[in-house]
């Protein structure tokens, strides 16, 4: 990467320019490892961001929404802190063209690949509060996840469920879920819906609803918690 690009992402972060090594780090994929000598990847600085971004959302969840009870909070960190919104948030401020990746992965669109974006701006909050501290950091988080906080706020967040999983899905295995209703119950004008999130006809989440619509978000919500969706360094975590 050119100085003038590290140098700029820096000052659009408010790092220091002693620490720009640290930032560097934050955006190098692994794939880069084979083609440039003595550089570490990001994948220590994304597993520590990850604790720092929750405990910064979940803060800011339970600071502000002090009626909501510990189920509905829960739900709201998993939309927000869920990869393809960390994807967004990595273009929103800028990351996606100072990443450092292989040949390969360049050409098969690693810089537009949700996970390799999200695993970045993970890494990248990691480096800022390395760098600036705690406070800092949760500058960035809250101005970055402005978007679906906001949505949050209007309690809109639910229609990104399965969006959410379609993203995953798309991104990690290039095909769509399905929804298929098992069954439903109730008189016609007061029916409820259980609904199932499937892959390759392998059921990955289940809700219920009073309408197809609403047990379909609950079926990509639960779907989302299936290991198929979490995130690879905690799969490697559980190995």
């Amino acid at each position: 990467m050119a100085q003038s690009a590290l140098d700029k992402i820096a000052r659009k972060l408010r790092m220091k320019k002693d620490d720009l090594s640290l930032l560097q780090q934050a955006l190098t994929h692994k794939s880069y490892l084979g083609e440039v000598a003595d550089l570490e990847s990001n994948e220590r600085l994304e597993f520590l961001g990850d604790s720092v971004l929750g405990m910064i959302v979940a803060e800011h969840l339970f600071a502000r929404f002090s009626e909501r009870q510990e189920g509905e909070l829960a739900k709201a960190k998993a939309v927000a802190v869920s990869e393809p919104i960390l994807a967004e948030a990595a273009k929103r401020i800028g990351l996606a063209p100072g990443l450092l990746l292989s040949t390969g992965e360049e050409m098969s669109g690693g810089r537009d690949r949700t996970s390799i974006l999200a695993d970045a701006f993970e890494a990248v909050v990691a480096a800022v509060y390395l760098s600036e501290g705690l406070d800092a950091a949760g500058q960035l988080v809250l101005r970055a996840l402005r978007p679906i906080l906001e949505d949050i706020e209007r309690e809109e967040h639910h229609r990104n469920y399965k969006s959410i999983l379609q993203e995953l899905s798309q991104s990690r295995y290039r095909k769509a879920p399905k929804y298929v209703v098992v069954s439903e119950s109730g008189a016609a004008h007061d029916k409820t819906f259980v609904v199932e999130a499937r892959l390759d006809g392998v059921p990955l989440g289940r809700g219920t609803g009073k309408s197809k619509k609403q047990a379909e978000q609950a079926a990509a919500l639960d779907a989302l918690e299936h290991p198929k969706f979490e995130r690879e360094h905690k799969e490697e975590a559980r190995a």
